[in-house]
């Protein structure tokens, strides 16, 4: 039963994460600013960022479960506040307030952050950590088009 609940109690809180940031990035992109800037060649269309979010979420919601089981550490909480934070404010810094620098600058830190979950806790969770990986080649890939957007607009 603590299983499924802590796998509920992460969905809630990693889909919160998601609609905070929906909420917050205001016409998102959607907006005349990001459809007229230069995007990245490699740039996908835009069914994809609500497939893959809503795959890396399921994953991360599962991951953190068995983190939790493991051990709930306060680095552990810490990490996890923090990548919620950077996660949810991209959104505001990129699409709503339209810096792209500090959407950089932010989206490499979440990028960090994550891969620091993946490294810190392999030993512990092994094979599991694979379901890290969807959200770690997603931020890659994430800050590769915000890198591409701010070194050519």
């Amino acid at each position: 039963m603590k299983l499924l609940k802590s796998l509920i109690v992460f969905l809630i809180i990693n889909f919160g994460a998601l609609g905070i940031g929906t909420w917050l990035m205001a016409e998102g992109p959607q907006n005349d600013w990001y459809l007229q800037l230069e995007k990245a060649p490699w740039t996908p269309d835009g069914w994809v960022f609500g497939v893959a979010w809503t795959t890396i979420m399921i994953c991360f919601s599962v991951y953190m479960k068995f983190l939790y089981v493991k051990g709930f550490t306060r680095k552990v909480q810490i990490l996890f506040i923090i990548q919620f934070i950077l996660n949810v404010s991209w959104n505001l810094l990129f699409f709503n307030q339209k810096l792209i620098d500090l959407a950089l600058l932010n989206i490499t830190l979440l990028t960090i952050i994550v891969i620091a979950l993946l490294i810190t806790y392999f030993k512990s969770l092994k094979a599991k950590s694979i379901l890290i990986m969807p959200y770690v080649i997603w931020l890659c890939i994430a800050t590769s088009l915000n890198l591409y957007i701010a070194l050519y607009n």
